[in-house]
């Protein structure tokens, strides 16, 4: 069964001091692309996360935030004392600074190398490595769980147009004869009109080929054929392929194709407006499976 593109998934855990959440978005595209929002002392982890989230979810515009808050006394930087001290005495060697300006602690702390992180990244994520891996794994589970529920309906709006298609396509079928019939008709009728007022007959075997003419011109047998088998290939593929949006894309461009020479063969009204009819729902098929993984 097809799956949809859009869907959302998060998780969080509690480790030691720390609160983990992951939020995972997803949306429509042609191509996996994924944003990854990581914390700096973690951000070492951004290759690993890009291949579960590949892995998990095919295609399809990715956006995953990770957030990381600590409440121990861990999570506090490091000052540098001798690099600090090292700043206050290259101020102090200035002349006549004294009077000009006071010394703000706060702004000696934003120097470079005064405040450190409390680990490097190769210690923070071996620290939190394990835990950001479980909860984006189990954000991934939930947003395919939605996926899924959103293809289950994606897939009943996908067959509600295919049904409008068949419907339409076989009451064409069932009056493409009769366009060769009244085409027929009416010629006969007209050329006897024409024809009558100078007591002449027209030839039944020249009346024949200019019919034939028409006909084979105008006969959409192998085109209606090929549409049904594009719509027999189509509900299948919606049942059996879940990663089938590139699939049901093509096809749908076949299906209009299809119909577009029907539409430009078949010389009759109500033809016309039974195309109409096809071709409106074969265009929503064709918006509706762009959000199909």
């Amino acid at each position: 069964m097809i799956v949809s593109m859009t869907g959302f998934g998060d998780a969080s855990a509690e480790r030691d001091g720390t609160h983990y959440a992951v939020e995972i978005r997803s949306l429509n595209n042609r191509f996996f692309k994924p944003v990854i929002k990581l914390p700096d002392n973690v951000s070492g982890l951004e290759p690993e996360i890009e291949t579960m989230l590949r892995e998990g979810l095919g295609r399809g515009s990715i956006t995953l935030i990770l957030k990381l808050r600590s409440d121990s006394a861990e999570a506090a930087y490091h000052i540098n004392v001798p690099a600090l001290t090292a700043y206050i005495h290259q101020l102090q060697q200035i002349k006549g600074l004294d009077k000009l300006v006071t010394i703000d602690l706060a702004s000696l702390v934003q120097l470079p190398g005064v405040c450190q992180e409390p680990r490097d990244e190769s210690d923070e994520i071996e620290r939190h490595g394990d835990t950001i891996r479980q909860i984006t794994a189990a954000a991934i589970k939930k947003l395919n769980a939605m996926r899924e529920r959103e293809g289950k309906a994606l897939m009943a709006d996908l067959l509600k147009h295919t049904k409008v298609i068949t419907t339409n396509l076989k009451q064409i079928e069932t009056q493409a004869p009769r366009v060769i019939e009244e085409y027929h008709k009416k010629l006969t009728q007209r050329v006897n009109q024409l024809l009558s007022k100078a007591e002449l007959q027209v030839n039944q075997t020249d009346l024949l080929k200019e019919v034939a003419v028409f006909a084979e011109r105008a006969d959409i047998s192998e085109e209606i054929q090929r549409l049904t088998s594009h719509l027999e290939v189509f509900e299948q593929s919606c049942h059996d392929g879940e990663h089938a949006g590139r699939k049901l894309d093509f096809i749908a461009q076949e299906m209009l194709r299809e119909a577009n020479t029907i539409a430009s063969k078949a010389n009759d009204a109500s033809i016309a407006r039974q195309i109409v009819e096809i071709k409106g729902a074969i265009d929503r098929l064709k918006e509706q499976v762009q959000n199909v993984e």
